[in-house]
């Protein structure tokens, strides 16, 4: 039996199908070129010639045409439903862009960093790399610090070491903008000339510009507290593990 251009009756699916018989590949072509192949073991693959999936889609820009057109696999449902849904585990290797609400029924679990970050404008003249201790200067901005138990302190700019933000709110485009731990792990410039530093001190600002110190005065502490010391350091100044916490 052959197929039809418009169509087939009476079809037997033990018999009658379109595909190979052998341990070869069924191949779709368009334009003189392959477009889709089903592999022998029902792969089936999208613009590659390896599928690695059961469903393998590779996208391909297409020249002259928008950047919507190089979308890879796009699903649609104008109704209720799902426009796609997925029983398992999801995996996800790039960036996940969302237009409107994320439901979710269970746990988010961020398991690549250690502090909750919000970015903020650094002023002044001294930068703010990662592990500086930075007081409010106003509005959507910080300053380095530059002085003891300073009630402005707001934080430590976050990434230093081996520590990254789980979360970073308020992220916007520009240059001077740092990420700053509000509360979490984060590793924190000190200077342990002022006090030797052990686990569990509190700490506040110092006189040296972006660097935290062990808070000894009480009643000075009150306000112009980062958090606590999560490591030790005798003496110079260095970085130190710390869990912030404002208060």
């Amino acid at each position: 039996m052959s197929w039809e251009l418009n169509g087939n009756g009476g079809t037997d699916p033990s018999s009658t199908f379109l595909g190979t018989t052998d341990n070869q590949p069924l191949i779709i072509g368009t334009r003189g070129h392959e477009a889709m192949r089903i592999a022998p073991f029902g792969r089936v693959g999208i613009n590659t010639s390896k599928p690695d999936a059961t469903l393998d889609v590779v996208g391909i820009p297409l020249k002259g045409l928008p950047p919507p057109e190089t979308t890879a696999l796009r699903a649609t449902n104008s109704g209720p439903g799902f426009a796609g849904f997925f029983q398992g585990k999801v995996g996800v290797n790039g960036d996940l862009n969302v237009n409107f609400d994320i439901n979710v029924l269970g746990d988010i679990k961020l398991v690549g960093g250690a502090d909750l970050a919000e970015e903020f404008d650094v002023v002044g003249g001294i930068d703010a790399d990662p592990g500086t201790v930075v007081v409010l200067a106003g509005g959507d901005t910080v300053q380095v610090s530059d002085r003891p138990y300073d009630r402005r302190v707001a934080g430590v700019v976050s990434g230093a070491g081996d520590l990254r933000p789980a979360l970073i709110l308020d992220r916007k485009s520009g240059s001077d903008r740092r990420p700053l731990a509000l509360s979490g792990k984060v590793w924190c410039k000190v200077d342990a000339d002022c006090g030797a530093l052990d686990v569990g001190d509190l700490l506040t600002t110092s006189s040296t510009p972006g660097h935290a110190m062990r808070a000894t005065d009480r009643e000075l502490s009150f306000g112009s507290v980062i958090g606590k010391a999560l490591g030790a350091l005798q003496a110079g100044r260095g970085l130190i593990p710390v869990l912030v916490a404002l208060q």
